[in-house]
Protein backbone atom coordinates (compact mmCIF):
# COMPACT_ATOMS: atom_id res chain seq x y z
CA UNK A 1 0.00 0.00 0.00
CA UNK A 2 2.90 2.35 0.75
CA UNK A 3 4.14 1.94 -2.83
CA UNK A 4 0.72 2.89 -4.23
CA UNK A 5 0.51 5.95 -1.99
CA UNK A 6 4.03 7.07 -2.88
CA UNK A 7 3.52 6.55 -6.63
CA UNK A 8 0.18 8.40 -6.59
CA UNK A 9 1.71 11.23 -4.58
CA UNK A 10 4.61 11.56 -7.01
CA UNK A 11 2.26 11.63 -10.01
CA UNK A 12 0.47 14.56 -8.38
CA UNK A 13 3.57 16.43 -7.15
CA UNK A 14 6.09 15.69 -9.91
CA UNK A 15 4.51 13.69 -12.76
CA UNK A 16 7.30 14.32 -15.26
CA UNK A 17 9.91 12.77 -12.98
CA UNK A 18 7.59 9.91 -11.97
CA UNK A 19 7.08 8.89 -15.61
CA UNK A 20 10.83 8.38 -15.85
CA UNK A 21 10.65 6.18 -12.73
CA UNK A 22 7.75 3.98 -13.94
CA UNK A 23 8.46 3.75 -17.68
CA UNK A 24 10.57 0.63 -17.16
CA UNK A 25 8.17 -0.93 -14.66
CA UNK A 26 8.02 -4.70 -15.24
CA UNK A 27 4.38 -5.31 -14.24
CA UNK A 28 2.06 -6.76 -16.85
CA UNK A 29 -1.11 -4.88 -17.81
CA UNK A 30 -3.16 -7.14 -15.53
CA UNK A 31 -0.78 -6.72 -12.59
CA UNK A 32 -0.78 -2.95 -13.02
CA UNK A 33 -4.57 -2.75 -13.03
CA UNK A 34 -4.93 -5.04 -10.02
CA UNK A 35 -2.09 -3.52 -7.97
CA UNK A 36 -2.47 0.18 -8.81
CA UNK A 37 -5.67 1.10 -10.63
CA UNK A 38 -8.10 -1.08 -8.66
CA UNK A 39 -7.19 0.26 -5.19
CA UNK A 40 -7.53 3.85 -6.41
CA UNK A 41 -10.74 3.08 -8.31
CA UNK A 42 -12.23 1.68 -5.10
CA UNK A 43 -11.85 5.14 -3.54
CA UNK A 44 -14.23 6.55 -6.13
CA UNK A 45 -16.62 3.58 -5.96
CA UNK A 46 -16.91 3.73 -2.17
CA UNK A 47 -17.32 7.51 -2.25
CA UNK A 48 -20.09 7.18 -4.87
CA UNK A 49 -21.90 4.59 -2.77
CA UNK A 50 -21.73 6.79 0.34
CA UNK A 51 -22.66 9.95 -1.57
CA UNK A 52 -25.63 8.52 -3.48
CA UNK A 53 -26.64 5.64 -1.22
CA UNK A 54 -26.25 7.12 2.25
CA UNK A 55 -25.97 10.91 2.05
CA UNK A 56 -28.03 11.64 -1.04
CA UNK A 57 -28.50 14.88 -2.95
CA UNK A 58 -31.22 17.29 -3.99
CA UNK A 59 -32.73 17.67 -7.46
CA UNK A 60 -35.33 20.40 -8.03
CA UNK A 61 -36.02 20.55 -4.30
CA UNK A 62 -36.44 16.78 -3.87
CA UNK A 63 -33.97 14.68 -1.90
CA UNK A 64 -32.60 11.70 -3.82
CA UNK A 65 -31.05 8.95 -1.73
CA UNK A 66 -31.05 5.25 -2.49
CA UNK A 67 -28.92 2.37 -1.22
CA UNK A 68 -29.62 0.32 -4.35
CA UNK A 69 -28.97 3.33 -6.58
CA UNK A 70 -25.72 4.07 -4.77
CA UNK A 71 -24.61 0.46 -5.11
CA UNK A 72 -25.50 0.38 -8.81
CA UNK A 73 -23.60 3.59 -9.52
CA UNK A 74 -20.61 2.42 -7.47
CA UNK A 75 -20.45 -0.81 -9.48
CA UNK A 76 -20.74 1.11 -12.76
CA UNK A 77 -18.03 3.52 -11.68
CA UNK A 78 -15.63 0.72 -10.75
CA UNK A 79 -16.37 -1.36 -13.85
CA UNK A 80 -16.10 1.58 -16.26
CA UNK A 81 -12.71 2.56 -14.84
CA UNK A 82 -11.23 -0.93 -14.99
CA UNK A 83 -12.65 -1.82 -18.40
CA UNK A 84 -11.82 1.66 -19.70
CA UNK A 85 -8.14 1.33 -18.77
CA UNK A 86 -7.84 -2.04 -20.53
CA UNK A 87 -9.76 -1.05 -23.67
CA UNK A 88 -8.08 2.36 -24.02
CA UNK A 89 -4.66 0.76 -23.56
CA UNK A 90 -5.48 -1.88 -26.16
CA UNK A 91 -6.51 0.75 -28.73
CA UNK A 92 -3.43 2.90 -28.05
CA UNK A 93 -1.29 -0.24 -28.46
CA UNK A 94 -2.95 -1.05 -31.81
CA UNK A 95 -2.67 2.55 -33.05
CA UNK A 96 1.08 2.75 -32.44
CA UNK A 97 2.21 1.49 -35.89
CA UNK A 98 0.07 4.18 -37.52
CA UNK A 99 2.35 6.73 -35.85
CA UNK A 100 5.56 4.86 -36.69
CA UNK A 101 6.21 3.52 -33.21
CA UNK A 102 5.67 0.35 -31.22
CA UNK A 103 4.02 0.25 -27.80
CA UNK A 104 3.47 -3.00 -25.92
CA UNK A 105 0.01 -3.64 -24.52
CA UNK A 106 1.51 -3.59 -21.02
CA UNK A 107 3.01 -0.15 -21.54
CA UNK A 108 -0.13 1.24 -23.16
CA UNK A 109 -2.31 0.06 -20.27
CA UNK A 110 0.15 1.53 -17.77
CA UNK A 111 0.14 4.83 -19.67
CA UNK A 112 -3.63 5.05 -19.25
CA UNK A 113 -3.70 3.64 -15.72
CA UNK A 114 -1.08 5.97 -14.27
CA UNK A 115 -2.68 8.90 -16.10
CA UNK A 116 -5.93 8.20 -14.23
CA UNK A 117 -4.21 8.94 -10.89
CA UNK A 118 -5.51 12.48 -10.37
CA UNK A 119 -9.09 11.75 -11.41
CA UNK A 120 -9.23 8.63 -9.23
CA UNK A 121 -7.96 10.52 -6.20
CA UNK A 122 -10.43 13.34 -6.89
CA UNK A 123 -13.15 10.66 -6.90
CA UNK A 124 -13.25 10.91 -3.11
CA UNK A 125 -15.29 14.11 -3.62
CA UNK A 126 -18.21 11.93 -4.72
CA UNK A 127 -18.77 11.27 -1.04
CA UNK A 128 -20.53 14.66 -0.91
CA UNK A 129 -22.55 15.02 -4.16
CA UNK A 130 -22.53 18.86 -4.26
CA UNK A 131 -18.73 18.69 -4.62
CA UNK A 132 -18.73 16.12 -7.43
CA UNK A 133 -18.35 18.82 -10.09
CA UNK A 134 -14.89 19.59 -8.65
CA UNK A 135 -13.65 16.22 -9.91
CA UNK A 136 -13.41 18.03 -13.26
CA UNK A 137 -10.19 19.58 -11.93
CA UNK A 138 -8.81 16.11 -11.30
CA UNK A 139 -9.80 15.19 -14.84
CA UNK A 140 -7.86 18.11 -16.29
CA UNK A 141 -4.80 17.24 -14.25
CA UNK A 142 -5.03 13.63 -15.42
CA UNK A 143 -4.93 14.90 -19.01
CA UNK A 144 -1.77 16.81 -18.12
CA UNK A 145 -0.25 13.65 -16.60
CA UNK A 146 -1.16 11.73 -19.76
CA UNK A 147 0.46 14.41 -21.91
CA UNK A 148 3.70 14.30 -19.90
CA UNK A 149 3.87 10.52 -20.02
CA UNK A 150 3.00 10.08 -23.65
CA UNK A 151 6.44 10.42 -25.20
CA UNK A 152 8.37 8.47 -22.53
CA UNK A 153 5.90 5.58 -22.70
CA UNK A 154 5.36 5.41 -26.47
CA UNK A 155 8.73 6.60 -27.85
CA UNK A 156 6.78 8.36 -30.60
CA UNK A 157 8.71 10.87 -32.71
CA UNK A 158 8.35 14.60 -32.03
CA UNK A 159 6.57 15.24 -35.33
CA UNK A 160 3.93 12.57 -34.68
CA UNK A 161 3.64 12.99 -30.92
CA UNK A 162 0.85 15.59 -30.96
CA UNK A 163 -1.39 13.75 -33.38
CA UNK A 164 -0.91 10.41 -31.58
CA UNK A 165 -1.67 12.09 -28.25
CA UNK A 166 -4.85 13.76 -29.55
CA UNK A 167 -6.15 10.54 -31.13
CA UNK A 168 -5.37 8.60 -27.94
CA UNK A 169 -7.07 11.23 -25.81
CA UNK A 170 -10.21 11.00 -27.93
CA UNK A 171 -10.08 7.22 -27.60
CA UNK A 172 -9.85 7.37 -23.80
CA UNK A 173 -12.75 9.80 -23.50
CA UNK A 174 -14.85 7.93 -26.06
CA UNK A 175 -14.21 4.54 -24.48
CA UNK A 176 -15.14 5.83 -21.02
CA UNK A 177 -18.39 7.37 -22.25
CA UNK A 178 -19.42 4.33 -24.31
CA UNK A 179 -18.64 1.87 -21.51
CA UNK A 180 -20.57 4.03 -19.05
CA UNK A 181 -23.62 4.07 -21.33
CA UNK A 182 -23.47 0.31 -21.86
CA UNK A 183 -23.13 -0.38 -18.13
CA UNK A 184 -25.97 2.02 -17.36
CA UNK A 185 -28.18 0.07 -19.73
CA UNK A 186 -27.12 -3.28 -18.28
CA UNK A 187 -27.60 -2.28 -14.66
CA UNK A 188 -30.76 -0.37 -15.47
CA UNK A 189 -29.82 2.98 -14.02
CA UNK A 190 -30.34 6.16 -16.00
CA UNK A 191 -27.06 7.95 -16.40
CA UNK A 192 -23.75 6.92 -14.84
CA UNK A 193 -21.32 8.36 -12.35
CA UNK A 194 -18.74 10.47 -14.12
CA UNK A 195 -15.24 11.25 -13.02
CA UNK A 196 -15.47 14.88 -13.90
CA UNK A 197 -16.15 14.03 -17.54
CA UNK A 198 -12.83 12.25 -18.01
Amino acid sequence: MDKIINTAKQFIVNPKLEWEVVKNDKDTAHQHVMKYVLPLALITAIAVFIGVGLIGYRVLGYRVQSISGGLAQAIMSLASILIGVYVSGFVIHKLAPTFSTSVSLDKAVKLVGFSYTAILLAGVLNIFPPLTFLTFIGGLYSLYILYLGFKPMTNVSDEKSTSYFIVSLLVIVGVYVIIGMILAGIIGVLGFTTLGGF
